[in-house]
């Protein structure tokens, strides 16, 4: 097994701006050099944090990007192991647009959002568990109570959406997430520097959870195509 010492595949401080990102950047190219494979356990956060120079936060943001990929798992006591061998090129694969509009990149994810979250819903709805019902209504209580004090909830709808992807007990549609993410934060980012966009869909987000509760997959999806509907209109709208 690789070490840390190992002169080929050492691991450098990162400038103070980088974030986890270029933890996850470094990590990965670090695991190709030092040529890794599954079941091979992976440095402390106390090393990392030592090699790259950042806090261990940062350290752990990264480790649950690779989670999330479904590479490396967190063993109890004992470490983070590899699950498959990764690269910087195979471990985040960003989506690419040919047109720099806000509007067109937003109605082109929008169509993606549309399937995956449709059938997450679905999905939830079959297989959620009391847990996950916990889960869910603390985000969906923790959004709708930032959504009245401030008028926009960009962060906690995002956690909400992500506790019905968890619910469904299919990692891929984390994973599928982690892989397009950033063309889906473009909607928690207050788009067209509106905070009202999509504010109307608000109440169906307590309707969605009530269908996941009830163990109404129809209705889960109807209740998500309703928040995806009004998301359309606010896109088209605002973007005149």
């Amino acid at each position: 097994m690789a070490t840390m010492t190992n002169a080929r595949a050492a691991l450098l401080p990162l400038p103070p701006a980088d974030r986890a990102a270029q933890v996850t950047a470094a990590l990965a190219d670090y695991i190709d050099r030092a040529n890794l494979g599954a079941g091979d356990r992976l440095p402390t956060e106390r090393e990392l944090t030592i090699a790259l120079g950042v806090g261990r936060s940062t350290i752990r943001e990264s480790i649950r990007h690779f989670q999330a990929l479904g590479v490396v798992e967190a063993r109890k006591g004992s470490g983070t192991y590899l699950l498959r061998p990764i690269s910087g090129a195979t471990v985040h694969m960003p989506l690419s647009f040919e047109t720099g509009r806000l509007r067109d990149v937003l109605l082109q994810t929008l169509e993606v959002r549309r399937g995956i979250e449709a059938e997450a819903g679905m999905v939830a709805a079959r297989r959620r568990t009391a847990e996950d019902l916990v889960n869910i209504k603390q985000k969906l209580d923790e959004m709708e109570r930032v959504q009245i004090a401030k008028g926009t909830s960009g962060p906690e709808d995002l956690a909400f959406h992500l506790s019905i992807y968890d619910a469904t007990h299919n990692p891929l549609f984390k994973q599928l997430l982690e892989q397009m993410r950033g063309a889906f934060e473009h909607f928690w980012e207050k788009p067209f520097d509106r905070p009202d966009f999509a504010r109307r869909s608000f109440p169906f987000h307590r309707t969605l959870f009530n269908a996941i509760a009830a163990g109404d997959p129809e209705a889960a999806r109807e209740e998500t195509l309703k928040i995806l509907a009004i998301v359309e209109e606010d896109i088209k709208e605002m973007s005149k």
